[in-house]
């Protein structure tokens, strides 16, 4: 598997398919798509997995993380999370966050992240908003 840097139209399909299926493809598109890095993961020429990270000064925000179906539980999430980690060390960076699915705070807890507000909901899926501070000397 390998993780490269993508063009953000090439991550609508897979955020449609596994985020919002019964919403319209254009339901995936993320209003300032065009100033974020979209991070895509291959098996061979395939793209199995997308995530989007938008930073704004200080802070990076994680959104559309996902991994096609049947290519999920084989850790290629975490090498993705693993990637943007590494990324962001090229960046003044010192905060990461997400609106996380209630389902997968064990997954962000792994790698550090913290609860840090009560459940909301987007179009009736539960979410809570996750970050964590970088590790010193993230920040140039």
């Amino acid at each position: 598997m390998c993780i490269r840097l993508i063009d953000w139209q090439d991550t609508i399909a897979i955020r449609h398919q596994v985020l919002w299926p019964h919403k319209a493809p254009a339901f995936s598109k993320v209003d300032n798509d065009e100033q974020g890095l979209h991070f895509g993961a291959f098996i061979g020429e395939t793209l199995v997995g997308v995530a989007s990270v938008f930073i704004e000064g200080h802070r990076a925000r994680l959104r559309k993380y996902a991994t096609l179906s049947d290519f999920q539980g084989q850790g290629i999430g975490s090498q993705v999370l693993n990637a943007i980690f590494a990324e962001l060390k090229r960046y003044p960076v010192s905060y990461f966050w997400c609106d996380a699915r209630e389902s997968a705070i064990g997954f962000y807890q792994r790698f550090g992240m913290q609860v840090e507000s009560e459940r909301f909901y987007k179009s009736a899926v539960a979410y809570v908003k996750m970050g964590c501070a970088l590790p010193d000397g993230q920040t140039n």
